[in-house]
């Protein structure tokens, strides 16, 4: 996705630079044979990576050090100053390593070096699982697979989609993407001979039936059956679908999958107007990005404000007035009654003119596998803080997993990409016997226009909502209490303390 070649700047470092101009806790960009190197300097060890997050190409000398990773400004991708490995998504890939010599008083840059390919481990008989099935195509699915082979799994991996396209960077389908401004080939998460490099046995458009637990099977929806030894379920969840009169016409659409955000792009060249049903992230990521395409948009839904479930009234009226500055009306405290082939009904008796209509009024977790399966739900499919449901050897991760989170105290269940993407990496690790407890603090991002928002933590609810700085001025930090304590912090603009925040919640310190 990110592009890590760029006009140097910066000092060369091949030449060096003085010891002074670092000192303990800096760091600084410059270059080395054409290429942007960050240096980090913590106590007498100086390290040299990549300057820009492997992700989406964030400026990580504008990023978090903490104990010995950096953290992306961006989207909160960690990686270690030693290896440079993806210690956290949403990057997946390394970032290159350039050795250190200090002389004297001044620090010089060697040539880069090469990939190294950790020894493969051997698959030791009774301890390592010989098949691994993962049943979801999708984020956790994905980070799981790419995980297991990561840490030189050796065992088979079969993972099962029911989707045509390959695994996909999904939050780019409602933002640059759907707006025109990211081709197609940055959202694959990875191509298509990835998988066979690896060994990944990956069936798309394939359906799973059942789960029988007793033989350790994945039942398929032609009958033939696959054995495991553990199961990671990993089915996400799926968009509600609107039950009124119209909603199955061909320019209705929901936005879930590559399909649908190809659905909506193939019918906006001959579109002028657009409804955008709900105020949801989803919904209000789509609004942007088909204004930036040039449609006329309005967006209904039943709620007060935008987002103001999710982020509370300050945030939800700048959201409001930010998309309003950009041409979106709003039609907020009503539904759509019914859908015509050019126009929307509205519940209060107005009509809108629709040559597009997306629904985003929500999802629902895909727990119907797990229910039939006898695995315990609540709301989503139980698990430990292992990520291990109440079947021993079956796993649940992503947007179905209801875990015990550390930070809040309570179970709870996440539909973020970045959660998700972690998830899936943990539960691989626990299949693998690690015992690896998963306690990240959740996070997600969500973009309108020119304007990022990111939020660490979750709060369902709060009792105070501590605003820092000025939201109208896109320059704040929100934080959203309960009894007291620091549940969750939402900013613009305002990166480093967004990646403090998710540090003191990791440390207890929120």
């Amino acid at each position: 996705m990110a592009d890590n070649r760029s006009d140097p700047s910066g000092p060369d470092l091949a030449l060096g630079i003085a010891l002074t101009d670092l000192p303990d806790g800096g760091k600084l960009v410059g270059h080395r044979d054409g290429e942007p190197v960050l240096l980090v300097r913590r106590g007498a060890e100086i390290f040299a990576v990549a300057a820009t997050c492997s992700h989406y190409g964030g400026p990580l000398v504008d990023g978090l050090v903490a104990e010995y990773g950096v953290r992306c400004p961006w989207h909160h991708a960690c990686f270690d100053l030693r290896t440079g490995e993806a210690l956290g998504a949403p990057a997946l890939s390394p970032l290159a390593c350039w050795p250190v010599e200090q002389r004297g008083e001044r620090i010089l840059v060697g040539e880069k070096r090469k990939k190294q390919s950790p020894a493969p481990r051997q698959n030791n008989a009774g301890l390592l699982p010989e098949r691994i099935v993962l049943v979801g195509g999708g984020a956790a699915g994905f980070a799981a697979a790419e995980r297991l082979r990561r840490v030189q799994y050796q065992g088979a991996i079969v993972m099962i989609s029911d989707d045509e396209a390959l695994p996909v960077d999904r939050p780019n389908l409602s933002k640059d993407y759907l707006a025109g401004k990211a081709p197609e080939d940055w959202i694959p998460l990875r191509k298509e001979g990835f998988y066979a490099r690896n060994g990944i046995d990956l069936r798309l458009g394939t359906k799973v039936a059942a789960i029988d637990v007793r033989a350790s099977e994945v039942v398929l929806a032609d009958g033939a059956r696959v054995a495991f030894d553990k199961l990671l379920l990993a089915t996400g969840a799926e968009p509600v679908r609107l039950t009124i009169p119209g909603a199955g016409q061909p320019h209705v659409h929901t936005l879930r999958s590559l399909a649908d955000s190809r659905r909506i792009i193939a019918q906006t060249g001959a579109a002028r107007h657009a409804v955008v049903l709900g105020a949801s992230f989803i919904g209000l990521e789509v609004a942007a990005a088909l204004r930036t395409r040039g449609v006329k948009v309005h967006v209904v839904a039943p709620d007060e404000r935008p987002m103001g479930r999710v982020l509370g009234p300050q945030m939800g009226d700048f959201i409001r007035a930010l998309h309003e500055e950009n041409g979106v009306v709003f039609h907020l405290g009503d539904t759509a009654a019914s859908i015509d082939a050019s126009e929307v009904r509205l519940s209060s008796g107005g009509t809108l003119a629709a040559d597009i209509v997306v629904a985003g009024i929500g999802v629902r977790p895909r727990v119907d596998l797990a229910k039939a399966a006898g695995l315990a739900t609540d709301r989503g499919v139980l698990v430990d803080a292992y990520l291990e449901t109440s079947v021993p050897g079956i796993y649940a991760a992503g947007d179905i997993a209801r875990w015990p989170d550390p930070h809040s105290g309570e179970n709870i269940r996440v539909e973020h990409w970045v959660v998700a993407q972690r998830q899936g990496a943990a539960a691989a690790l626990n299949m693998l016997g690690r015992r690896k407890k998963f306690t990240d603090v959740p996070f997600f991002w969500s973009q309108h226009y020119d304007i990022p928002i990111n939020y660490v933590g979750h709060a369902e609810e709060w009792d105070a909502i501590e605003v820092e700085g000025d939201v109208a001025a896109r320059d704040c930090l929100l934080r959203f209490k309960r009894g007291g304590r620091v549940l969750a912090v939402a900013t613009i603009f305002r990166d480093t303390e967004s990646l403090q925040a998710e540090l003191a919640m990791e440390q207890n310190k929120a």
